[in-house]
């Protein structure tokens, strides 16, 4: 982990720093909450230690900024105030975890480790594969092989919901609802129109087919190593 310490205290800046360089990890360090409220916006961190009382700015003044400005690293607040309600403000200002002072670094340590893997496992998702295909979210793009493939925006739609729902059979009353936003059904053959279509533009001169269908019920997108 690359860790932020934001404190003022110089004995527990330098005994929370050394603690996680033993650890393994990287800390940067803040000693008032101008300087640590530039370091969190400009760096990249794992996880945030602010103290909650700094000179300069204090620590829910910057976990409050950096929430306006799109900053979602976890944060764990530090500080000598314990109250219930100290905490509850904390927490409810942007805060991810609260420690009260006096602490042992090891329930630190455990408590940055879980806020971390939480962090990890919420990563939003930006690339789908099936096989030798992929669809990358965020730029809309689609390839096969390696080899770039064009796709009109419903034809998107519908190979995103297939290849979300890879090896399972999708009815047209999913399609309909899911990619037409229909929620009856107009009797038209457009999903038909369209899955040739998008077969035609995703198999059509590979070595296997990876759109299916499944006669009288609806559609399968599956790689050629997994099983109806």
């Amino acid at each position: 982990m690359r860790v932020l310490i934001v404190e003022d205290d110089k004995e527990t800046l330098d005994f929370i720093a050394q603690g996680l360089s033993e650890s393994g990890h990287v800390a940067d360090r803040a000693a008032d909450g101008k300087e640590g409220l530039f370091l969190a916006l400009e760096g990249q961190y794992d996880a945030l230690v602010v103290d909650r009382m700094l000179p300069g700015l204090d620590g829910l003044s910057i976990i409050q900024t950096l929430r306006a400005e799109g900053k979602t690293t976890p944060i764990l607040i530090l500080s000598a105030l314990g109250e219930v309600d100290d905490r509850v403000d904390g927490l409810r200002k942007g805060g991810d975890d609260y420690l009260v002072k006096p602490f042992a670094f090891s329930e630190l340590l455990a408590r940055l480790e879980v806020l971390a893997r939480r962090r990890d496992s919420e990563a939003p998702e930006t690339r789908l594969e099936v096989g030798d295909l992929q669809m990358d979210l965020l730029s809309r793009t689609v390839t096969r092989a390696g080899k770039p493939i064009t796709l009109q925006p419903r034809e998107l739609r519908l190979l995103e919901h297939l290849m979300r729902h890879s090896g399972q059979v999708v009815t047209r009353t999913m399609l309909l609802e899911k990619v037409w936003d229909y929620h009856f059904d107009p009797q038209t053959n457009v999903i038909d129109v369209h899955v040739s279509r998008l077969r035609a533009k995703i198999d059509k001169g590979f070595d296997y087919p990876l759109v299916h269908t499944v006669r009288g019920v609806g559609y399968m997108l599956r790689d050629r190593k997994e099983t109806t």
